[in-house]
């Protein structure tokens, strides 16, 4: 391998590093925002829930806001840990993208 092909290879490895690094920190920004909604909705939620049951006035009342509190949250968990599934695909699909290219390339020689 020549001097000028060594230089490009170099080139090319760390164009195809940083364009890999881009589109990880893009999608880690974009979970790092989901979970902090998450959160957010989840405590209100939660702090909802607290003052319906401390409004109960019977028995019945408080084991009937206990029971679609468990059942709004078992759900949420639920729609939430299928997105963040999502977002983590695409995560490892757009940082293995400009692996791609080059591996084709390489796969060429």
């Amino acid at each position: 391998m020549t001097n000028e092909e060594m230089q490009k290879f170099g080139k090319d490895s760390m164009e195809t590093m940083m364009s890999s690094f881009g589109a990880w920190s893009k999608s880690a920004q974009a979970i790092a925002v989901e979970l902090t909604d998450f959160s957010k909705k989840s405590i209100e939620d939660s702090a909802a829930a607290w003052e319906r049951l401390m409004g109960a006035k019977t028995l019945e009342k408080a084991m009937e806001v206990q029971s679609d509190y468990l059942k709004s949250s078992y759900e949420d968990f639920v729609a939430e840990a299928t997105k963040l599934g999502e977002l983590y695909v695409d995560l490892a699909k757009e940082a293995y993208k400009p692996f791609e290219g080059a591996l084709a390339k390489a796969s060429m020689k």
